[in-house]
C-alpha cells in the first residue's frame, strides 16, 4: 500500500532535485520515491551482509556450528 508523506527541504535542495528529475524527465515524487527505494534496497542488502558475516563468524569460531555445516557444501551422490 502507498502512503504519501511529507517532507521539508530547504529551497537549493528541493531545486538541485527538481533539476535533476527535470533532466530525467520526471516528476520531483517519482524522482524522490526512486531514491527511496533504491536507498531501501541498499539497507536490506547491508544487513543481509551484516547478518551473514556476523553467522559466518560464529560458524569459524564454533566446532558445533561448522560441524553442523559440513554436511550442506556440495551434494554427495550416495552409492545405492
Amino acid at each position: 500500500m502507498n502512503t504519501p508523506i511529507s517532507i521539508r527541504l530547504d529551497d537549493e535542495v528541493r531545486e538541485t532535485l527538481e533539476a535533476e528529475a527535470r533532466s530525467r524527465r520526471i516528476g520531483l515524487s517519482t524522482y524522490l520515491r526512486e531514491i527511496a527505494t533504491e536507498a531501501a534496497i541498499r539497507v536490506r542488502r547491508e544487513r543481509i551482509r551484516e547478518q551473514s558475516k556476523a553467522v559466518g563468524q560464529y560458524v569459524g569460531s564454533s566446532r558445533e556450528a561448522a560441524r553442523f555445516y559440513e554436511d550442506w557444501g556440495t551434494p554427495r551422490r550416495e552409492e545405492a
